[in-house]
């Protein structure tokens, strides 16, 4: 556990608000002199497509800035540093954070690199998968965070001097949090464990999905009729490119019921549009004959889609295996004091029995620790588990 001395002075740091280019380049320039970045964002996305970015938070055992973003005409100085490979990007939870700032340049850049996330590295010392940032502070620095504004309007302006403090307190903890558990992770010999899982995080693909892949989030795709399948595709990306081109949630465009209902149906006039109680009359009128004229043309381009395939149902034996490895899983958990769902998820489990497929567990640290005894225990010869 951290001390009392690392508790106190990361309430202690100096904190600067930063509206003004000026304000922001002087920030970068004192947050330049460390070798570690604590960061963290606040944004607004029920209503938009894109997260609306409001305010980043960036912190050294020194010094707090949080940047606002909606009176800045350009972030791209301080995200040009961010990419500098020099030092850690420490946060928690970080995908969403890495996400909104990738959005908000508006390219494709690199994601920063290296990244800390200390949710893996608590999940590697023992605590669970997906332990909050609060939990975690108040067990490893013994300090209470304040809840009030979790869902707060971080659109509206003028900040309050609670809001401003809640937010440094996102970041200020969250350096202390840093070298306790990097220290820990280098007492366990697992820092490089955590270092092989943040690799992917600086993949710009994680972030963007283009609208012709847009169907690939949708389940049980490969079950449908080729015909059903093809419509699927074709609305998914329509979809994607009206929620990206209005900035607005896909849902608003076309909810996945009303998705599946048309695919499932494929309606030829409008009055069997009017039929589907998913579909919002308004989208009827304004986007009626578009779909019908989308639908028909996939119908034609359904010559290219494979046969449905039938569900395999697994057998009894099958389904004992994974409870098996699954407990083994657990088991060895509790023992490494690592959280299971970090060693192997369910859904790795069953791939590995159910389609002989361990791709994700037979890399990195994970194959060493784990990866090669749950294959054997699933009778998989190793060469085929790939």
């Amino acid at each position: 556990m951290s001390s009392a001395h690392d508790n106190a002075a990361a309430g202690a740091v100096e904190i600067v608000h930063a509206r003004t280019a000026q304000e922001l380049e002087n920030a970068i320039a004192e947050l330049a002199t460390a070798d570690f970045i604590a960061l963290d964002t606040e944004f607004m996305r029920e209503s938009t497509y894109y997260p609306k970015l409001c305010l980043i938070q960036a912190a050294t055992r020194r010094f707090c800035v949080l940047i606002d973003v909606l009176a800045l005409d350009s972030l791209a100085p301080f995200l040009a540093f961010l990419r500098e490979p020099s030092r850690v990007k420490v946060l928690h939870a970080a995908r969403q954070d890495l996400e909104v700032m990738s959005l908000a340049s508006g390219t494709d850049i690199s994601i920063p690199a290296p990244v800390f996330d200390t949710q893996v590295a608590a999940g590697l010392l023992g605590y669970p998968a997906q332990v909050g940032y609060g939990d975690l502070v108040a067990k490893r620095l013994g300090h209470v965070l304040a809840k009030g504004h979790a869902r707060t309007d971080w659109s509206h302006r003028p900040l309050s001097p609670e809001q401003l403090e809640y937010a440094a307190d996102d970041v200020r903890f969250l350096v202390p949090l840093y070298l306790d558990l990097r220290a820990a992770l280098l007492a366990a010999g697992r820092l490089q464990w955590l270092e092989e899982d943040a690799q992917a995080l600086s993949n710009p693909d994680l972030y963007r999905t283009a609208p012709e892949a847009a169907w690939q989030r949708l389940k049980g795709l490969a079950q449908l009729p080729p015909i059903a399948r093809s419509i699927t595709k074709a609305l998914a990306t329509w979809r994607e490119q009206r929620a990206i081109q209005a900035d607005k949630p896909r849902g608003w465009i076309l909810s996945d019921d009303a998705l599946r209902t048309l695919a499932d149906r494929a309606p030829t006039a409008v009055e069997e549009l009017e039929q589907i109680r998913a579909l919002p009359n308004g989208t009827i009128k304004k986007r009626g004959i578009e779909l019908l004229e989308l639908i028909e043309r996939a119908k034609a381009d359904a010559v290219n889609e494979a046969a449905a395939l039938k569900p395999v149902r697994p057998d009894a034996r099958q389904l004992a295996l994974v409870t098996k490895l699954m407990n083994f899983v657990r088991a060895e958990g509790e023992r490494q004091q690592i959280s299971p769902e970090l060693l192997a998820t369910r859904r790795d489990v069953e791939q590995l029995v159910f389609n002989h497929k361990a791709a994700s567990l037979m890399q990195g640290w994970r194959k060493e620790v784990i990866g090669e005894q749950l294959v054997k225990m699933a009778g998989v010869k190793t060469r085929e588990a790939f």
